[in-house]
């Protein structure tokens, strides 16, 4: 069994891109491509703990901001059982962390991503 608990450096550096511009997006009140933004951080960060759950947690509170009880909700059972799956490297590729998608479905992951997952040995 793999144990994952660091990101790669150079995989860090889009997921906190990611990060950035969900905050930008937010800021604008463009809460459509901040979700987006949100979306994909939790792919490229899935399979490593704390930005797994750091994703999560951002899309919690996102739900609060949104006052979706539902979305509030499915975050709270992610981020109860996210960050372990992700050190035992058990994560749905390509998930994209909302609750309008089954926990454990895998997805298919964007063209930009892929590369960037690929690069850092991450990809399917």
């Amino acid at each position: 069994m793999k144990f994952n608990t660091t990101i790669p450096s150079g995989l860090k550096g889009h997921y906190l891109k990611e990060i950035e511009l969900y905050r930008s997006c937010l800021q604008k009140n463009d809460l459509t491509r901040a979700w987006h933004h949100l979306e994909r951080s939790h792919v490229l960060g899935q399979s490593f703990p704390l930005e797994h759950t750091y994703s999560h947690w951002l899309m919690l509170k996102f739900g609060f901001r949104q006052r979706n009880l539902i979305e509030v909700l499915g975050q709270l059972l992610r981020l109860l059982v996210g960050g372990w799956k992700s050190f035992i490297d058990h994560v749905p590729l390509g998930n994209t962390g909302g609750s309008n998608v089954p926990p454990m479905k895998m997805m298919e992951i964007p063209p930009d991503l892929t590369l960037i997952l690929n690069n850092h040995g991450k990809g399917q």
